[in-house]
């Protein structure tokens, strides 16, 4: 594993919230990022961490020991922050044009930002990266930097939980040409920020419908799998995705159905092929949360499953089940991920280390 001669220093912005949390989770013993402040809103300012979340501590693991007497400081005191930090993790929860005005303010502070939040997705020369899919993308953050008049500062997002699953299943098959693609995705109750007991009404219940999921699921790989042209991206026109997102009665670990159809349809030697034997750049450069391997196919029939796999790779491995021919499609299969990990803070986190081995990130 590749080593920094020293520590990054980084803030957690919404560090009180599900994904604060998961960020704190696994940044506590983190080889190259040491977060030496939090924030959150201005309701929790001036209280040592601890305090702010001393009833809403959501994981299972404890409270990091490292971080309970931070003071909590306000998230929208930029310039006080930026000072203090190299780069931050955004997870915060306020209103989308607010966020997208946060970020940017940070960005302009000369703060390079790595969003968690929707704010941005859309913008089109902010890159929104899988790194073991379009590491490329971030060759559009020097012209982002132009649009902002920044020489360090930037915006990186990392895409909704709900594509974490299919989106890398399918990538290792884009030269078959996939063009039309129907996924469910079976989304647990952290995606909300919730947990039973919080979401009781959540038990021996499934909600068939989550705000605004299903155009993420449906606009957000296009994007993923875009090219850079004339300082943006631009999305992709294929494959085209038909989405449903539906709430169900889990903890973590949101679950695809995923039915595809190619130009060029692959055998099921190819398919698995490329599952099990595909490598990718995060884990040839050995960065510190790059799960090995990324892709696991299971045989079994009852497989993958969410309590049973959610967890592979420390939550930041993909599992692929139920490969089958379709008598619609060509193909159909089933995939995992974990929502909070891969799905959130552990995104971000893994797109951070590839920004900083890359020379995107550095220290002030």
């Amino acid at each position: 594993m590749i080593e920094l001669p020293k520590k990054l220093r980084v803030a957690v912005l919404g560090a009180t919230g599900m994904v604060g949390q998961r960020f704190l989770a696994l940044l506590e013993h983190h080889p190259w990022f040491d977060v030496t402040l939090v924030a959150a809103s201005g309701r929790s300012a001036g209280l040592s961490y601890a305090e702010a979340v001393h009833d809403r501590w959501a994981l299972p693991s404890p409270l990091p020991p490292s971080f309970a007497s931070l003071p909590v400081a306000d998230a929208s005191s930029v310039s006080q922050i930026a000072d203090e930090v190299d780069f931050v993790f955004c997870a915060v929860d306020m209103p989308k044009d607010a966020i997208a005005r946060l970020e940017e303010a940070y960005a302009k502070a000369e703060t390079p930002v790595i969003s968690n939040t929707s704010a941005h997705r859309t913008t089109p020369d902010v890159p929104m990266i899988i790194p073991e899919v379009n590491p490329e993308h971030a060759n559009v953050i020097p012209d982002q930097r132009k649009r902002l008049g920044t020489t360090r500062g930037f915006i990186a997002v990392k895409p909704n939980c709900s594509v974490q699953s299919y989106v890398p299943a399918i990538h290792p098959l884009m030269d078959f040409r996939p063009r039309h693609v129907v996924v469910s995705t079976y989304q647990a109750i952290s995606g909300a920020g919730k947990t039973f007991e919080s979401w009781p009404e959540m038990q021996d219940n499934v909600i068939p419908f989550i705000a605004g999921e299903e155009e993420k699921s449906e606009q957000e790989p296009r994007k993923i799998w875009g090219r850079l042209a004339h300082g943006v991206i631009v999305p992709s026109a294929q494959p085209v995705i038909s989405a449903q997102c539906i709430r169900i009665p889990v903890t973590d670990g949101h679950l695809a159905t995923v039915f595809v159809a190619f130009e060029k349809r692959p055998c099921r030697e190819e398919i698995l092929a490329r599952w099990r034997n595909g490598t990718s750049l995060p884990q040839r450069l050995g960065l510190p949360t790059a799960p090995c391997p990324w892709l696991t196919y299971f045989e079994q029939d009852a497989r993958p499953q969410t309590r049973l796999d959610r967890d592979l790779g420390k939550g930041m491995g993909i599992s692929v089940g139920r490969l089958r021919t379709d008598s619609i499609f060509d193909i159909r299969f089933v995939a995992l991920s974990h929502n909070t990990v891969r799905g959130a803070a552990g995104g971000a986190v893994l797109t951070a280390e590839w920004l900083t081995h890359e020379g995107y990130i550095t220290a002030k």
